[in-house]
Parts: C-alpha cells; structure tokens; sequence
C-alpha cells in the first residue's frame, strides 16, 4: 500500500450543535470527486442530541452510512426512513433536496456514523433528485477465513477471488465506499476497479508499524489490489475510490456549484420554495 500523504481530522460542529470530526476540501480540489467527510462519534447524547434540522442542498451527493445509533430521516421527496447501525443512505441531490436528520435517542446513548459529500458534475447538478437506503436490502460482506472484513458499502470490492457489487453502484465520480474491518495484526488484501483517486478513513485502531489512527486520511497510489495490515488493536478504515470530476466549484454552505451566480441562484430558488415541503 503505497501512502501518497494524510490529513488530520479537526473538530468542530454543525447542525443544532453536534460535535463532528471533519476533513474537507472544497478548494484544492484534492480529494475529488470527494468534497467532505464527516464523523460523528459519541457516548454522550449532549453532542448529538440537537441533531440536523431542516436544511437545503443542491449540486452534491451526501452518502450516510451508521456504525451504531442512528437518525431518522425525512425529506421533501415523502421519505421518513430510520437510518440505524448497518445502514446506508445516499442522496443525489441535483437540483435540491431539504431534509432533516434527528438522532433515534430510544435507540442507544452512543452514535457513531458518517455523512460523506460527493461533488456532481455541471451537467447533473440540476437535475432531479435520487434516494437510496440499504434498509431493505442490507449490506453485502466479504469474509477471509480468519474473521477479517469487507463491508462492500457502494461500487464493486472484492477479496481473496471473491467480488461484490453493491445495490448501490451510481455514486458520482464512478465511486465507491467500504468498510473495512480486520483482526489485530491482520492483513487483507482488496481489489477495486481502475479509479484514479483512492482514500482511506481510520475510524478504529491503527495501521500497522504506523502513528496513522483514529481520524486519519490517507491519499493512497490508485491501484487495483491494496494490501491493509492493522496494528496491534485491528483496524477499521472507510476505503473510498472515485475519478476527479475536475471542474470549478463555488461553495457556500449546503450549495456547492460552479459560479457564484450559480449559488445565488440556488439560495433565490430554496427561499421562493422550488425545492418544496419536508415531509410531515
């Protein structure tokens, strides 16, 4: 596994006051068609209990996926979905979507999840918007015969001769996501199809022989096979890969487009109601 550099995750907050790990890149463009990635992790209901709110999006794709806890969902499109541990969620948002995401407090006193943005290209960012969840379906795994695995999230992953598509297989920038999982001192190694970004998340324990741990992303050489090793606590990493989309963004909170008057345009057009009602 060839290691290109890695970012830190900082703290800070969004929504109602939820505390939130966060790496982002809305400038230099170095994590596209990545945008943002954000986690949220607590056994302490006062950093999440606020949760998200109603509020707007246009021109990304925002991908959830719940380790423990969870947040119900609902937005303009008529969804009211429970989004728990295991899941997924993904949102092309297009020409705007509002939602909100309030923590399943009954559920447990510990959250831990992800929200994930994708940029879309010009051509897509006003169309009409998607909706996906695994809460039908579920989540494919792949397995080693030592316990070590692949949460096959998004895309197509496969290990030891073994491969998976995922339900969901339309992020933009030809992505795709995974969870990886593997036993202390353990190694697997993960085909991918030919992308020309990859990246890596920790979220648990460490990579071997390495100071990368919790809240680490690292910029990975693309290739088709990588070989992950966990410390001596084991290792869960979000795996991501995904072609740059490389075009102009203009950001301003939930809106990220091309030019400025492609945002005014957005907030003129989320204030007047064309993005529609949350439903009730």
């Amino acid at each position: 596994m060839n290691i290109v550099k890695a970012v830190k995750a900082h703290p800070t907050q969004d929504g109602d006051g939820v505390k939130i790990s966060r790496v982002h890149d809305f400038q230099g463009l170095s994590m596209d068609p990545f945008l943002m990635m954000d986690e949220i992790r607590s056994d302490d209901q006062a950093d999440f209990i606020g949760g998200f709110p109603p509020h707007p999006h246009r021109g990304i794709e925002t991908f959830t996926y719940m380790i423990d806890g969870g947040f119900e969902h609902r937005d303009q499109m008529g969804n009211v979905k429970a989004i728990r541990g295991g899941d997924i969620q993904w949102m092309s948002t297009g020409f705007g979507v509002v939602h909100s995401e309030m923590p399943l407090v009954d559920e447990s006193d510990r959250i831990h999840g992800f929200q994930i943005w994708l940029n879309m290209p010009a051509s897509e960012k006003l169309r009409p918007a998607r909706y996906y969840d695994s809460t039908d379906s579920g989540i494919e795994e792949l397995t080693d015969h030592d316990g070590n695995m692949l949460r096959v999230l998004a895309g197509q992953w496969g290990i030891n001769g073994n491969s998976v598509t995922a339900n969901l297989d339309d992020l933009a920038g030809d992505g795709g996501v995974a969870d990886v999982r593997l036993q202390k001192n353990a190694a697997l190694t993960i085909n991918l199809p030919e992308r020309e970004r990859v990246l890596m998340l920790i979220h648990t324990g460490s990579l071997a022989d390495s100071q990368f741990n919790h809240g680490t992303l690292i910029h990975l050489k693309p290739n088709q096979e990588i070989t992950v090793t966990g410390g001596t606590e084991g290792l869960g990493a979000l795996i991501f890969y995904g072609n740059p989309i490389n075009e102009q963004i203009a950001h301003m909170g939930p809106f990220v487009m091309n030019t400025q008057a492609e945002l005014q345009q957005a907030i003129a057009d989320y204030r007047s109601g064309k993005f529609g009602q949350i439903a009730v």
